[in-house]
């Protein structure tokens, strides 16, 4: 993974997460009926893919791209992968149900695990 790579999956989770936080906020009982319904899936496929690229690629940042010195961003690479794999479990199961609506989508975003996600990729964001 590349710094890139890093930018573009981190675009696609805070977008990913701002669809949700309207769409949670529309009382829509499932997706079928929601206008939007099949832009959520599309999300919800769109942040699965990063997450797992996050979870499987990112420890290879810290030498692909030289990061100095290599042993500052280990653990936090490390945790944020962790968390990444956290989060995506968390959104399989969603993705998964043949109805998703507002309340199971507002519970994904309230997740704790989604929150800790964020808040490492803030982080590494700024540093990396």
């Amino acid at each position: 993974m590349t710094r890139d790579d890093l930018a573009r999956h981190i675009e696609a989770i805070e977008q990913s997460y701002e669809f949700f936080l309207a769409y949670a906020a529309q009382g829509a009982t499932d997706d079928a009926t929601s206008r939007v319904g099949a832009q959520l899936r599309e999300f919800l496929r769109k942040i699965d893919e990063a997450l797992e690229a996050l979870a499987t690629e990112l420890p290879a940042i810290v030498e692909r791209e030289g990061l100095e010195p290599p042993e500052a961003y280990v653990d936090m690479i490390a945790l944020t992968a962790a968390d990444a794999g956290r989060a995506r479990a968390a959104v399989r199961l969603v993705l998964s149900r043949p109805s998703i609506g507002s309340q199971l989508i507002d519970n994904l975003n309230a997740s704790l695990h989604v929150r800790a996600l964020l808040t490492d990729l803030f982080l590494l964001d700024d540093v990396v």
